[in-house]
């Protein structure tokens, strides 16, 4: 199966190239990693991931190769994994390009071949299943490169249910017996 995309990044074309050549930087962002391992440093790894075909999900045992690499305009990414009786093989090539204003466009496509007993089903799911992943996985990119260029801010984590509770009970304390909280 043939994939293909375009992404618009607000950084220079080296800061995304490093995020793109750098593996635990992908890990991160590639959904469904549950380890990573550097072979040889920049330039091999071994990846266990799971990746669910509409009830099915297979774990893969993955090992990735950054081939052609071009810095900072383009590379390829091989990738073969083994799993539950099925192959995974993906031949990756992504081209990085100056966009406007000091951003980056990076263009990308894929070659997905699948063999085993997922086969069938996978074809079938193929396409929605990649293109979430690969949305998931250049949308957690974008804001990855983006924040560490100060071009967005960082998400701050607002207090879940108990975390207000206990900031409630704070000021209730606080209003009963005439003092003032900090904010925690």
């Amino acid at each position: 199966m043939q994939l293909n995309g375009s992404v618009n990044i607000n950084a220079p074309r080296q800061k995304v190239w490093q995020f793109l050549t750098n593996p635990d930087a992908v890990a991160r962002c590639a959904p469904g990693v549950e380890s990573m391992e550097v072979i040889e440093p920049n330039k091999k790894f071994k990846v266990v991931a799971s990746v669910g075909f509409g009830t099915v999900k297979v774990k893969f045992n993955t090992d990735v190769e950054l081939t052609e690499l071009n810095p900072p305009t383009s590379g390829t990414i091989k990738a073969r994994g083994t799993g539950q009786g099925n192959t995974a093989n993906v031949v990756a090539s992504f081209m990085l390009s100056d966009g406007d204003n000091r951003t980056t466009d990076l263009a990308w496509t894929a070659d997905v071949t699948i063999v085993g007993s997922i086969a069938g089903m996978a074809t079938r799911l193929m396409s929605s299943v990649t293109q979430n992943l690969s949305g998931k996985f250049f949308e957690c990119m974008k804001a990855q490169v983006e924040i560490a260029e100060g071009v967005i801010e960082a998400p701050v984590a607002q207090p879940g249910f108990f975390g207000r509770l206990i900031q409630a009970i704070r000021e209730f304390f606080a209003r009963l017996f005439g003092s003032k909280t900090e904010a925690r």
